[in-house]
């Protein structure tokens, strides 16, 4: 029987596995429906542990708007360790969700945010796991339709076998409009079988159903073409955005895990998108335009997540969250809110040019002073140029001296690494850049205890970026330049012990990469890696690059192509991209433009301060800008029992 529980099957296997308690459910706020009280049954994963999907806001947002329908439930899942996963396959249990611990194959829909790439391999074992067909084509109405989001989902073809729909842009909207298609097919009798219902699912804005649309290659191994194959459903699939976020203020009643998560803390998004214009950063690219909630919309969330939750500290998420247009004011307004109450607040980073001490003492007013985060990005100004985020030596150094001389004693700056037209040279000004920050901040604090980590991270080109036709710099190449810098930070010792150094070495970015930029024939890659036991790939310990490069080998060069060819391949103006059918608002010939931009290291301005730079995002979606100030303000609240 369809929405039966499996945990007195589960159960007895939770005592050989390591942290059992991620799979036991009953979080606070999480939300357990009769299954028969409704038309349609979603199940929602985020496809890595419990510890890293549990906080993420876009499936929690999903997860409340869902369960808020009378005529739909929505319930949770995550990626099981190998150790239950064993177990699981030889007491024949399958993929569950944590909420009712029911069968992820009893639900109509499978609804899968990515975030990153590197979670595919978590997707076929779960739909393996499950009892679902790992391809789409061998699926029947019997079976959910696979629903890929998130950022990853701007290029799905890797996964476009293993996927029934892709979901482009904002999916508060669109899992409605889904669902009223699901039930609508059920309650007529499921006419046409799963075709049919696909071909709805296809005519619903912001939906991409692979199957539907064919690719053939040219003798150089690129696309030649993407038809669709139905007269019936879109050339070309825009994204969907939501416009009035205060319309949507989700999530009300955040999930608190049982178990230890990455993020211990309640999260308000203050403003989605972002215009800065970074050639590098997918997220803002694919997220315009900026779309600010009001100050008021955000104190109201505020004040219910915390009641609903009992955190004490508050994350103001965004792209660039010190943007807002009234950051100043929420800051401060917030912290007045929760005088006396240990409630403190923080931003994820804080741009150096939108950086200021005022600001930062509202944030740690009522909690801890923990370290401040700057992300630069490029080493030298040069390579900022280039990557359109202008920010001079001089300022870095005067904005982190000011916060060591006003008592911070941790800074942490974000590099990332293999970025276009990069030399050693550009990355080993980022050991200069860090010692002179070491020996300012000594001077200006009167302190010799004063830290500074640099973080950093190889960089991926991306779908839907300037930076989409770019050559990947290879492992090697990350290597050499990441063992260099090293050596240039160590190598002044009354420095170098006050310096600390994080990075990532080449080889998983070059994964990520070929899954990024890759066509619907890297699908057989990712099913070999996966059958010849690859999984939880964003894992170091869990991760073989080894594995990836046979597979890729084995694949690939049948059918005239390589790993090189999908990664440190530059690519040219009039090739076409895999996901040029797919529309993120912004202009092709734009974002060619800009990459020849960067290319002359010349800079775009930020447009929500600037005349338009025709993007094309606007007119494209019939959308607009959305800034303050709103000349609002926040009500003094009698806060009790915190």
């Amino acid at each position: 029987m369809s929405g039966q529980s499996l945990y007195p099957r589960l159960e007895p296997l939770l005592a050989q596995v390591q942290k059992p308690i991620q799979y036991v459910g009953g979080e606070l706020n999480a939300q357990v429906k009769a299954w028969d009280d409704v038309a349609v049954h979603w199940a929602l994963m985020y496809p890595d542990a419990y510890e890293v999907g549990l906080p993420n806001q876009g499936l929690m947002i999903l997860y409340e708007v869902l369960n808020e329908r009378p005529d739909a439930l929505a319930e949770r899942t995550y990626a099981v360790w190998p150790d239950l996963a064993a177990l699981m396959r030889e007491h024949g249990v399958g993929q569950f969700t944590v909420d009712a611990h029911r069968a992820v194959r009893d639900f109509d829909v499978l609804g899968v945010s990515f975030a990153t790439e590197l979670g595919y391999t978590n997707l076929l074992e779960a739909l393996d796991l499950a009892g679902v067909p790992l391809h789409a084509a061998d699926r029947d109405e019997t079976h959910p339709v696979v629903v890929a989001g998130g950022h990853a989902a701007f290029n799905p073809e890797p996964i476009a076998d293993f996927v029934d729909c892709a979901v482009l842009g904002d999916g508060e909207q669109v899992v409605g409009d889904v669902t009223d298609v699901v039930a609508a097919w059920k309650e007529q009798g499921r006419p046409g079988g799963r075709v049919e219902l696909l071909a709805r699912l296809a005519r619903v804005d912001g939906v991409y159903v692979p199957r539907f649309y064919a690719v053939s290659y040219g003798p150089g191994g690129a696309i030649a073409a993407v038809t669709r194959t139905r007269d019936d459903v879109p050339a070309r699939v825009g994204k969907r955005t939501v416009m009035d976020l205060d319309e949507w203020p989700y999530p009300k009643t955040p999930l608190v895990p049982l178990a230890e998560s990455v993020h211990e803390r309640m999260s308000v998004e203050i403003f989605r998108g972002c215009t800065r214009g970074c050639r590098f950063c997918q997220a803002g690219m694919i997220t315009r335009p900026v779309r600010e909630r009001t100050i008021t919309g955000i104190g109201s969330m505020v004040d219910q997540g915390l009641r609903a939750t009992g955190y004490e500290e508050v994350g103001l998420l965004s792209l660039s969250s010190a943007d807002h247009s009234e950051i100043g004011q929420v800051a401060k307004e917030l912290a007045d809110r929760y005088e006396g109450t240990n409630t403190g607040l923080s931003l994820p980073s804080t741009r150096v040019d939108a950086f200021n001490v005022t600001l930062a003492n509202e944030l740690s007013r009522n909690g801890r002073r923990s370290g401040l985060t700057f992300a630069p990005e490029g080493g030298s100004e040069r390579i900022r140029r280039v990557i359109n985020k202008t920010v001079s030596k001089e300022d870095l150094v005067r904005t982190v001296t000011t916060a060591y001389a006003n008592g911070w004693t941790q800074v942490k700056l974000y590099f990332m690494c293999g970025l276009p037209t990069e030399t050693d040279e550009d990355v080993l000004e980022i050991a200069e850049l860090a010692v002179e920050v070491i020996r300012a901040g000594r001077e200006a604090s009167g302190r010799k205890d004063i830290r500074c980590t640099v973080s950093i991270g190889g960089f991926v080109p991306k779908p839907h970026t300037p930076f989409q036709w770019a050559g990947q710099a290879s492992a090697e190449t990350i290597d050499h330049r990441l063992r260099v810098l090293r050596q240039a930070i160590n190598a002044d010792r009354r420095t170098g012990r006050s310096i600390g150094l994080r990075y990532h070495d080449g080889q998983p970015g070059v994964v990520e990469g070929l899954l990024s930029r890759g066509d619907r024939r890297v699908g057989r890659v990712i099913e070999r890696v996966w059958r010849e036991g690859g999984r939880f790939d964003g894992w170091s310990e869990h991760f073989s690059y080894e594995r990836w490069t046979a597979a890729a080998a084995a694949e690939l060069a049948p059918l005239g192509v390589d790993l090189d060819w999908f990664t440190t391949r530059e690519r040219t103006q009039d090739e076409v991209l895999p996901w040029d059918h797919l529309d993120s608002g912004l202009d092709k010939e734009w974002l060619w433009d800009d990459w020849q931009d960067a290319l002359s290291e010349e800079e775009v301005a930020d447009c929500r301060w600037t005349p338009c730079y025709d993007c094309g995002v606007c007119p494209t979606n019939g959308t607009e800008i959305q800034i303050g100030p709103t000349g609002r303000s926040l009500l003094p609240l009698t806060v009790v029992g915190r």
